[in-house]
């Protein structure tokens, strides 16, 4: 009896000391957060997918700093053993593009584009969250439908009503802040509305026991809650903008012309200055990866969130 109460003294006495160190048992190192096994296949695939995805970006690079004829002669994955460097194909998208003025543009049409549809759609989402009204599902419905609605067959009707003989705004940044905002808010409302609807209604019927108006209980609770889903589309929104050439190309001028359209007038028509996109195209992916990383942690659970409603 003695002998037992020996060891099981001791046995606490090892279990206190694993706690006190903080060490986890061998057997919980090859388990995930949530308890389940982690699986070889699922982290070969996960690398695989991160080398294909990575492959296009680490030849970009490559390329812009090549020469013409190297880039014309061989692949950029020779570059070690071939050669051809050089950085005069950046110094060349300066010399012969205004980058600077062309990214400027692209800032200023981007963000107001990325936040106007944002702020209307988190107040159609809410509506259709969290208040009712006649033919609510209906109206749902027919913006769900216009997303299927390609954008290039509104462009003819859009340039008569912005142009000289409707509203006379084309070739001005609010033209364009317009028609973004119009083609986002579909997809927007859809994915906004789907998130809200997963929130806890017991804090909605909370603020409004308290008396809180639908705008307070809006800003300060579905707002706060809704940070992932905002962030995610933001990034989505504003990459979709920035990367765009139809819009900035039929209803902006020379003057005030976003990089993607600067850098497509580098080539020329018998492929003269197609050394000089690769750089371009590597300067203009800057601000779009600082958003992203910026906003990276929220994009995932922006994403999946809604996705399973319960």
């Amino acid at each position: 009896m003695t002998h037992v109460t020996e060891a099981a003294a001791l046995g606490g006495k090892e279990t206190s000391g694993k706690e006190i160190s903080g060490k986890k048992p061998r057997s919980s190192r090859g388990l995930m957060a949530d308890g389940r096994q982690r699986s070889p296949v699922s982290i070969i695939v996960m690398a695989l997918l991160v080398v294909i995805w990575t492959l296009p970006t680490v030849g970009l690079l490559v390329t812009s700093l090549r020469s013409r004829d190297a880039q014309a002669q061989t692949g950029w994955w020779t570059a070690l053993w071939n050669g051809g460097w050089t950085t005069e194909n950046y110094r060349g998208v300066f010399d012969k593009t205004s980058i600077g003025d062309s990214l400027l543009n692209s800032v200023l049409v981007a963000i107001p584009a990325t936040i106007i549809p944002i702020m209307f759609a988190a107040f159609a989402a809410y509506a259709f969250s969290f208040m009712d009204f006649k033919g609510k599902d209906i109206l749902f419905i027919l913006i769900v439908m216009v997303m299927v609605v390609p954008i290039q067959v509104a462009f003819q009707p859009m340039l008569n009503l912005l142009g000289p003989n409707g509203l006379g705004i084309s070739g001005q940044y609010i033209g364009v802040w317009l028609l973004h905002t119009g083609f986002g808010m579909p997809l927007a409302i859809y994915t906004l509305r789907n998130y809200m609807s997963t929130l806890p209604r017991t804090v909605i019927e909370s603020a409004k026991i308290d008396g809180a108006t639908h705008f307070q209980t809006f800003w300060r609770l579905i707002v706060p809650m809704s940070v992932p889903a905002l962030a995610a589309f933001a990034i989505l929104q504003f990459l979709w903008v920035w990367n765009d050439l139809l819009i900035a190309k039929l209803f902006l001028t020379t003057d005030n012309s976003t990089v993607i359209v600067s850098l497509q007038g580098l080539l020329g028509a018998q492929g003269q200055g197609s050394e000089f996109l690769p750089a371009g195209a590597f300067i203009s992916m800057l601000i779009p990866l600082i958003v992203f990383f910026t906003l990276q942690r929220y994009f995932v659970r922006g994403l999946t969130a809604g996705a399973v409603k319960g």
